[in-house]
């Protein structure tokens, strides 16, 4: 047995499953800001929002008074596919740093999948099936969410067309035939098969894409045609709500093996993994129960919560979604092209940015060579191969072990390592090539794509 008698790996037993999400907002005593119709200016209505969403998920999306929402069974039942997944010390990354801290993370890379995306994949394409719906449509970055959400079409028998982010979609064409396998329809975005895509290939000709321009697409598409809604693998309320399984699970693990941690790291793109992370832990601070320090660790290239404004903004390029308060670069913000392909969106989780606005969480921005260097490090000593995106959060947790390391102090780090890179390696080939690039937008950027933001006063 290893020291501190802590397993390398520790699996809950499927009857320590949740069966139950957990809805931090309901913890909140300022509540996020509510979804803004772009058309009246007004605060959307279930009744709109459903035009564009499944009715189930317009009611979570909407709900932020109810602590716990009920996993239907047929949710949970797929969930044993692949749940509860490990919680593992990282013994060897600890030796290797010479480090007193003790470092965990929360493995989410046993799917096909290959990441947390899952977890909600499943839910959103069980209400879809629900409603009597022929299919969804979303967008994808770098691809996780796009596979994730082609598997689970695939198990209810939906239609599911994929508006991939065109950088991601030539960088990683493996990813792409997982989806295709899976039954799904891939597209590179932005395209001509929508009328906002033209729009923005006409602004943008030798664009890369964003996950701001593939919303645009793939809500078009959803409401264009009858019988089908529009699904995000991030983001929103419910998809956070959807991801707390995450975060259930590390609290129950660590509960049962007696173990508290003192910091709690995860990588933020829209901030699906991490709000689904820290979800339950950050309940506990709000309650005044405990104390816990959260990091938020997000790409210099597209740093929303630590270069962003905090204020309503549209959720993507084509300014057709709803508008969200949110920290953001503006939706017009263009980010180039690198290798964390789903850490590329323009803003945050308006949970995430509310809970940071009022100090209860900390963010960090790092540069993707550093990032990369961190990647290389976990794979070398812990034998997995860790997503670009995942990287992040291992990189601010080596970071953080190293000032352990300094002070002498015993911290317990825990992090979420939300998926493998087994479809990465051309990111990988190009940091042991050393052709990987660090590019940081200017102020100048930055401030020309804020002034953009509507005008939206509630």
């Amino acid at each position: 047995m290893p020291k501190d008698n802590i397993p390398y790996k520790f699996y809950l037993e499927e009857k320590d499953l949740p069966s139950q999400w957990y809805n931090v907002r309901a913890d909140m005593k300022k509540k996020p800001a509510p979804l803004v119709d772009p058309v009246t200016g007004k605060p959307c209505t279930a009744e709109a929002l459903s035009h564009v969403f499944c009715d189930e998920l317009v009611a979570q999306e909407l709900d932020e008074t109810t602590p716990y929402i009920d996993i239907p069974q047929e949710i949970q039942d797929f969930y044993k596919m692949f749940r509860p997944s490990p919680l593992i010390r990282a013994y060897f990354l600890e030796k290797k740093l010479g480090t007193p801290a003790k470092i965990y993370y929360k493995f989410e890379g046993n799917n096909t999948s290959g990441s947390h995306k899952l977890n909600s994949a499943i839910a959103q394409a069980y209400y879809a099936k629900k409603q009597g719906l022929k299919g969804v449509t979303t967008e994808t970055g770098a691809g996780q969410w796009g596979t994730a959400l082609s598997m689970a079409c695939s198990y209810f028998g939906l239609e599911c067309n994929v508006y991939m982010v065109k950088v991601s979609y030539e960088q990683k064409p493996f990813r792409r035939e997982v989806m295709r396998t899976y039954g799904a329809n891939v597209t590179p975005s932005p395209s001509n098969t929508t009328e906002v895509g033209r729009k923005i290939l006409a602004e943008f000709p030798e664009t890369g894409g964003s996950l701001g321009c593939a919303i645009s697409e793939a809500v078009e598409a959803a409401t264009s045609r009858e019988g089908y809604r529009y699904v995000l693998g991030s983001v929103l309320s419910q998809v956070l709500l959807h991801q707390t399984v995450i975060g259930l699970e590390a609290k129950t693990a660590m509960d049962k093996l007696g173990v508290k941690p003192d910091i709690i790291i995860g990588c933020a793109g829209g901030g699906s993994n991490l709000g689904g992370l820290i979800s339950p832990f950050m309940g506990e601070k709000l309650r005044g129960e405990a104390d816990y320090r959260f990091i938020a660790v997000e790409p210099a290239s597209c740093p929303s919560l630590t270069r962003g404004t905090y204020g309503y903004d549209y959720c993507d390029t084509g300014k057709i979604c709803p508008l969200q308060k949110m920290y953001t670069l503006g939706s017009g913000f263009m980010p180039s092209p690198n290798h964390a392909g789903g850490l590329r969106y323009h803003g945050m989780s308006s949970i995430l940015s509310e809970l940071y606005d009022q100090g209860l969480m900390e963010a960090r921005s790092v540069e993707q060579t550093s990032v990369f260097e961190a990647a290389q490090t976990f794979a070398r000593v812990e034998g997995i191969l860790p997503a670009p995106e995942s990287s992040h959060a291992i990189r601010a947790a080596i970071d953080e072990a190293l000032k352990c390391k300094e002070t002498g102090e015993e911290k317990t780090i825990l992090f979420g390592l939300t998926g493998t890179g087994f479809f990465d390696m051309y990111a990988y080939a190009a940091y042991n090539d050393g052709r990987m690039t660090d590019y940081i937008p200017t102020d100048e950027e930055i401030a020309a794509s804020v002034a953009k933001m509507p005008k939206i006063a509630l």
